[in-house]
């Protein structure tokens, strides 16, 4: 019955849309206010810079901000309503017929953003053209309570965004803020901070900062980033480890075609840019939502915080940008990995979303295939005790693992205190704004103690192995107690072994022998806690319990990587996929994950070391 009441009302709006109960108004006449907006955004109007794409449908930027009355009464675009994914109100509405306000409601382009392929492009250039007119909106907004500030706000629209959460349609801005209350003291007054959107988050720069571009004395110069759209300073590659910052990687490396484009002034009076821009009071989707709403289209300006309280919105940017200069990129193996990773992450979990059968069947190849190594490897035979015996390696990762199944109480509380660093430091990204000095001590603070925990798990898990398999009680007093007395002998030798390793990382040519000495000197933590031994001593003596069982250790390492790296992620993934769980949430599970699990890594670790001892002994 609600079912068919839902319909019912559906296609009665539908019919009022399709008549145009709200009719068309009559353009008003332009007034001196809106004739000192226009004036006031044509002074300050952005110069972009656009990727080149050279070849159709390849890489570079294929589109260029797009005049959004080309969208109004195009047929190929379908307006659908809230109840439903696939509810049809009708085909090509007009802006006209968007200006009920419609929230909840979604434009929906054709094509499918989880599989875009060409498609979006294709479209786009028969809506538009092949070189059509780039054009950006402008609008002049204050906020109440602010009687000192104006701010202008240049709105561009796209008609797809190609990142990693892709989605039909796609708003972008930037903020150019004056230290005055009104449009004619604006026309005579200088800016003094700038605001480029970037993704969730924006970032600042002052009127004389060094990192703004400038065009003839008044136009900033606004870099556009391939694909995200998301508006940077300069040319560089930029990581991006949040969601303010846009997780993955943004570039806007040239070679770039410049463009100026035509400016549309939306009144700052509500009702004239509702005559003038019919449109602009629609409160729904510029863009398909879909059953996974991660890559669902945008609202459109009037429904960001920024459009109404810009000054509220500015407060909360940042100063600067995690990036790559140009000329750096090449050179960074790091910063190239870590692209690639994110960006083969986001394709696996586009892939999952749109058809997740053939995942969910490579998974349970994978699990079948790992059960019958595991199997083959002797799995049900092994025993925690004793701690130190000779082992196969599937035998030591199953003493791990049972050894974590039948204490796991001690394990759990030996990862509590890097748990709540790692709770701290979500709680910490989420609800305080960055910016401020105390902000960077607060986070570097919380950052030094996960780490200092993550340690002090490590070595507290292999002290209760040890205890455990000779009878002794273990209770967080006494592993507090044994592991302090430890604690000059392993800080020294972790900065050596960081002194060392850590460099050959930043090189980059040397990464593969950084990744040799990680694997010989994999068992260090539980040599010093364990065996007495510091600094090089105790990396020599790791490569002497590693060299003969090195099949054991590498099998030890890529679970252990494989805990760290995959499981946070999965459950985050399939914490948004199910639930779906807040933003806020899925971000903080990976490192959550990564501290409870931390533990198990140290069982595996020091259970290789009890193998290595063994094998000494029965020489």
């Amino acid at each position: 019955m609600v079912r068919c009441i839902a319909v019912l009302l559906g296609t009665a709006l539908s019919a009022l849309v399709m008549v145009g109960v709200v009719a068309p108004a009559a353009a008003a006449e332009p007034d001196d206010a809106t004739d000192a907006e226009a004036q006031l955004a044509e002074r300050y109007a952005p110069v972009m810079m656009l990727v080149d794409q050279p070849d159709a449908c390849g890489p570079g930027e294929p589109y260029v901000p797009s005049d959004v009355d080309a969208m109004m009464g195009e047929s190929s675009v379908a307006l659908r309503g809230p109840w439903t994914d696939r509810d049809l109100i009708t085909v090509g509405p007009t802006a006209e017929q968007l200006s009920a306000g419609l929230e909840g409601y979604a434009l929906d382009e054709p094509g499918n953003p989880l599989k875009p392929g060409c498609d979006y492009e294709r479209w786009a250039t028969g809506v538009w053209g092949s070189d059509p007119q780039p054009t950006i909106y402008a609008h002049v907004a204050t906020e109440s309570g602010i009687e000192d500030r104006i701010a202008i706000q240049y709105f561009f629209f796209y008609p797809f965004n190609d990142y990693n959460n892709k989605h039909e349609a796609d708003w972008e801005r930037i903020q150019v803020e004056l230290p005055v209350g009104d449009v004619e003291a604006a026309l005579e007054t200088d800016p003094d901070q700038v605001l480029y959107a970037q993704h969730y988050g924006a970032e600042r720069a002052l009127w004389s900062d060094d990192k703004l571009q400038i065009d003839e004395e008044t136009h900033p110069v606004v870099y556009v980033s391939a694909g995200s759209h998301a508006s940077q300073y300069d040319e560089g590659l930029y990581l991006g480890r949040s969601a303010a910052e846009g997780f993955g990687c943004d570039t806007t490396i040239g070679p770039h075609h410049e463009v100026r484009p035509e400016v549309r002034t939306i009144p700052q009076d509500p009702e004239a840019a509702a005559e003038a821009y019919p449109w602009i009071t629609y409160r729904g989707h510029w863009g398909e939502i879909g059953p996974q709403r991660f890559y669902e289209g945008p609202t459109g300006p009037n429904m960001k915080q920024a459009w109404n309280k810009p000054f509220t919105w500015s407060d909360k940017a940042r100063d600067h940008s995690f990036s790559l200069p140009g000329a750096e990129v090449a050179g960074s193996e790091a910063g190239a990995y870590f692209c690639t990773l994110v960006s083969a992450g986001s394709d696996a979990f586009r892939q999952f979303s749109a058809d997740p059968a053939p995942t969910l069947l490579i998974l349970l190849a994978v699990l079948f295939a790992l059960g019958w190594v595991v199997r083959r490897s002797g799995w049900a035979e092994a025993a925690p005790l004793p701690v130190v015996a000779r082992r196969r390696p599937g035998r030591v990762v199953a003493a791990a693992l049972k050894m974590l199944a039948g204490h796991w109480q001690v394990f759990l509380l030996v990862a509590a205190p890097a748990a709540a660093a790692s709770v701290a430091s979500s709680v910490i990204a989420a609800l305080v704004p960055p910016g401020a000095w105390w902000w960077s001590v607060l986070s570097g603070a919380v950052l030094l103690v996960l780490v200092l925990s993550l340690a002090w798990a490590q070595v507290a898990s292999a002290q209760a192995v040890l205890d455990l398999g000779t009878g002794r009680p273990v209770t967080l007093g006494s592993l507090l107690r044994l592991t302090r007395d430890r604690a000059p002998a392993l800080l020294a030798t972790v900065a050596l072994w960081a002194l060392i390793v850590v460099p050959l990382f930043l090189t980059g040519i040397l990464l593969p022998v950084a990744l040799v000495l990680l694997v010989a000197w994999s068992l260090v933590l539980p040599v010093v806690q364990l065996e007495g031994r510091s600094g090089w001593r105790a990396l020599s003596r790791s490569w002497a319990l590693v060299r003969p069982q090195l099949l054991t250790v590498l099998l030890v390492l890529a679970i252990s990587a494989a805990l760290v790296s995959v499981l946070g992620g999965a459950l985050a993934a399939l914490a948004f996929v199910i639930f779906p769980a807040p933003f806020g949430v899925v971000s903080g599970i990976p490192q959550l994950v990564t501290t409870l699990a931390w533990p198990v890594t140290a069982l595996l670790t020091t259970y290789a070391w009890a193998n290595g001892r063994a094998r000494e002994t029965s020489r």
